[in-house]
């Protein structure tokens, strides 16, 4: 049986860790509401950026080329985590990226990987899938920026050394449902269907604007926004899914130090219960010895 000392002890270290628990929660809390409201905040500016794009698009010198197949290497994001404590938010997404690339890749040349996050780097070792470069994950909102940027960079390297022709996007989001729903899209090539439908979609004023910049220069620079814009996007829902994730897990370690607690609270008032009536039993013990002992030197 533990001793009063041991238990107090184990009481005590639940606590705390108890608190360590709570703090976690607040930090995922107020973390998720802030790439939320990014996510929120960036759909003025890709609007504007989608708005550029039209009247640029509907100019009749831009030329939209039909999509064709490029033959080329295929190159992956792949946004995971840095910390633990998410439950299968890693696991979920490189398996949905080890299961396309495992069939693309059969017999052919290996992708390029990015792994955004230290966990997803690790996980991606171990199911044959090494990235190339590991990009560490921002610790608020404003860190995404650079983010995204770098991931573009790269991007940019891979097209240009690499000859990658595809770069496919992985990364987990929130649903009405689960805190984290793996999904994939392409990053580039931008979809034909995508560019035409821009041009065809009604404008919202009477009037055009025009603009004085060559149409190939504007619209190489709009892509480019259009590209951090989705890359922001997918980060910003992928860090609040992930706080998500560390949410509930937190939630369920809380329950489960409660009942520990309650557990523990009651083991050590049994034993020092227990230890109570001992020592009143020892003294009870004692009164009668003393007492019998009196009775006999009385009667001698």
């Amino acid at each position: 049986m533990e001793t009063l000392e041991t238990l107090s002890s184990r009481i005590e270290t639940t606590e705390e860790v108890g608190s360590i628990v709570h703090t976690m929660k607040a930090v995922s809390a107020v973390s998720i509401r802030q790439y939320d409201q990014a996510v929120l905040a960036l759909k003025d500016y890709h609007r504007t950026i989608e708005l550029g794009l039209q009247v640029v698009l509907r100019d009749e010198r831009t030329e939209i080329r039909p999509e064709r197949e490029k033959e080329g290497r295929t190159a992956a994001i792949v946004f995971g985590s840095d910390r633990g404590l998410c439950g299968g938010f890693n696991r979920s997404v490189v398996d949905l990226a080890a299961g396309e690339f495992g069939r693309a890749t059969k017999g052919a040349e290996a992708p390029l990987i990015v792994a955004v996050g230290a966990r997803a780097a690790a996980r991606l070792e171990s199911v044959g899938l090494p990235p190339t470069e590991v990009f560490f994950l921002p610790g608020s909102v404003a860190g995404l920026t650079r983010t995204a940027q770098s991931i573009l960079i790269q991007a940019d390297r891979w097209r240009e050394e690499e000859g990658v022709a595809t770069i496919r996007i992985f990364a987990n989001h929130r649903t009405a449902h689960v805190q984290a729903e793996p999904a994939a899209r392409t990053l580039v090539p931008i979809s034909t269907s995508y560019m035409i439908g821009l041009a065809k979609r009604p404008w919202p004023t009477r009037q055009l604007p025009t603009f004085t910049m060559a149409p190939g220069q504007l619209l190489s620079w709009l892509i480019r926004q259009h590209l951090f814009v989705t890359v922001y996007h997918i980060g910003a829902r992928s860090l609040a899914s992930e706080h998500a994730s560390r949410l509930a897990s937190m939630q369920a370690a809380e329950r489960n130090i409660a009942e520990r607690l309650d557990e523990l609270t009651a083991a050590y008032r049994r034993t020092r219960q227990d230890a109570i009536t001992t020592e009143l039993m020892d003294i009870v013990a004692g009164a009668e010895a003393m007492r019998e002992k009196e009775a006999a030197a009385t009667f001698v």
